[in-house]
């Protein structure tokens, strides 16, 4: 069992595994089922499938999709993308899911966080916060449904959604997404100092110290994407997942 949670996250779009840089420049990097059956084999301990296309095209959850890659894991996992109800929830956990990840229904309507939180649990429960600095430097949350920054002090935020019932925090920097020169130190630390649930943070791993720096600063879990799909400095695409030795040191 390792001492911190390092966990892959897999970016669905359009029913396409892909990554992004920035949350800009999609790059196609393969089939997501192919991805999960090399986890499984590498024992990965827990897994991130996020659909980024569902809520910006106002689609529902893809219940197909979600029974496929279910089917095939064998560590928990947890699905975010398109849920805005209660019903939603109830068929993703029917096919296996552990934990829902959810954002824009949430900044939408806070009180279905609530709503899933009294029924499912609390631990079962990711609220999603997507980070990006504005033009003066300051953290905003940034929707990337509407591709715009909020007013909304992003720490008042999180604090209204853990008093609200969210079992951890998903926090992910727009500004290191996919550029794999390290994590915004700053804001995981930030972060960490006011929550008192587990903090997943994610955006710029490129390196094994990357997750130790994250981990030394105050997060209980780093998500990356990037870091276990690419290779080399041309970013070849290679699944893969750091041996458990190096992953216990951290």
């Amino acid at each position: 069992m390792l001492k911190n949670r390092i966990i892959p996250c897999l970016l669905i779009e359009n029913n396409k595994l892909v990554k992004t840089e920035k949350f800009k420049n999609t790059k196609y990097v393969g089939d997501y089922l192919n991805a999960i059956k090399i986890f499984n084999e590498k024992e990965v301990d827990e897994l991130i499938v996020l659909d980024i296309s569902a809520t910006r095209n106002k689609q529902g959850p893809n219940l197909k999709i979600i029974e496929k890659f279910s089917s095939e894991c064998f560590m928990p996992v947890a699905y975010g993308g398109g849920i805005s109800s209660l019903e939603h929830a109830k068929k993703i956990f029917k096919l296996g899911i552990e934990k829902i990840c959810i954002q824009s229904a949430a900044l939408d309507n806070p009180n279905l966080v609530k709503d899933l939180s009294n029924y499912f649990g609390a631990q079962s429960i990711i609220l999603s916060l997507d980070i990006k600095k504005n033009i003066f430097g300051k953290y905003k949350i940034f929707r990337s449904d509407k591709k715009k920054l909020l007013r909304d002090d992003w720490k008042e935020m999180l604090k209204k959604f853990v008093n609200i019932g969210v079992g951890e925090i998903l926090l992910n920097s727009v500004d290191n997404d996919g550029i794999m020169k390290g994590m915004d130190l700053k804001l995981i630390n930030e972060a960490s100092k006011i929550l008192d649930i587990p903090l997943i943070s994610m955006g710029g791993v490129g390196k094994i110290e990357d997750i130790k720096k994250a981990i030394d600063v105050g997060t209980d879990a780093v998500a990356a994407g990037s870091y276990f799909v690419f290779y080399g400095s041309h970013k070849a695409v290679l699944i893969s997942y750091p041996k458990n030795k190096l992953l216990t040191e951290l």
